[in-house]
């Protein structure tokens, strides 16, 4: 992308988040419900009952308690009160250590189904019975037996990030040129060596992109997880701020996650074009 079309788009963007913050405070300032609500019911329900505003919390109200996040993101006033700094490190935990089990387990095995024409045809049958489970399907099997929320979301975390970066990895390997594995076998390369000099950097553009795919389901399952396991993390704060009634906090969280989920998005495809190169 040269560096016009990069300025342009930039700018397009600016423009289109520029109307999209107009379009918002204008349909805010409309008088709503709780304009017409009762000042003691609607601070019974935690709401400003302000006339001539909308019960949805405008973008000025959204940054000036952004703001407020941001000033404190650490504090810690108890299992109900924690910063969003705290809240989101818990779940990028759950994500980094559920989602680094299915590298070890996922890519090894990949190798090993796209290596192997026996293993495919023999694993294949239980790929395609699990894959299709929704990750969260399996969250009451791993509260029953694990009987530890915080681990039955890492395990939810594993078994959503498993299957693009085997698939991924399996379909890499397999697609590797034939020439470069006969002219490793003229030379007498071994099998891991060979796993390792010439199919590894052949499929490594197709096994990051797995990867890629599998961090951007493993952040959304997370967020699902912790909303129905509470306790601690992102998903447990929107959930939480939900029933405080906080809409300005959920609008937040909701920003937070998606911010989160880009920057994890980018770090992968970072390393994709790393390892891509042209023929």
């Amino acid at each position: 992308m040269n560096a016009s079309l990069r300025l342009r788009a930039a700018i397009v963007s600016v423009a289109l988040f520029l109307a999209f913050i107009g379009i918002w405070h204008i349909a805010t300032r409309g008088t709503g419900a709780v304009g017409n609500m009762s000042p003691e019911y609607a601070k019974l329900m935690g709401l400003t009952a302000t006339a001539g505003k909308s019960a949805m919390p405008g973008p000025l109200d959204v940054g000036a308690k952004l703001w407020e996040h941001l000033k404190q993101p650490f504090y810690d006033n108890g299992p109900n009160d924690k910063g969003l700094g705290i809240q989101l490190g818990y779940s990028i935990a759950r994500v980094a250590l559920g989602y680094l089990l299915a590298v070890i387990v996922a890519i090894p095995l990949g190798f090993l189904i796209g290596m192997s024409p026996l293993m495919n045809k023999a694993l294949d049958p239980f790929i395609q019975v699990l894959k299709p489970i929704s990750p969260l399907a399996w969250m009451p099997l791993a509260l029953y037996t694990i009987k530890d929320s915080g681990l039955s979301a890492i395990f939810v975390i594993f078994i959503c990030s498993v299957w693009p970066m085997l698939l991924n990895t399996a379909f890499g390997v397999a697609a590797v040129r034939k020439e470069w594995i006969d002219v490793a076998r003229t030379l007498e390369v071994g099998t891991v060596r060979r796993a390792f000099t010439v199919i590894l950097p052949a499929a490594a553009p197709t096994i990051l992109t797995g990867m890629r795919i599998s961090i951007g389901i493993a952040w959304l399952v997370i967020v699902a997880a912790e909303m129905l396991v509470g306790g601690t993390g992102i998903g447990y704060f929107v959930w939480n701020e939900w029933n405080n009634l906080s809409i300005t906090n959920v609008i937040i969280a909701i920003l937070t996650i998606g911010v989160v989920g880009m920057l994890l998005d980018q770090i992968l495809a970072r390393f994709t074009r790393l390892v891509t190169f042209p023929e």
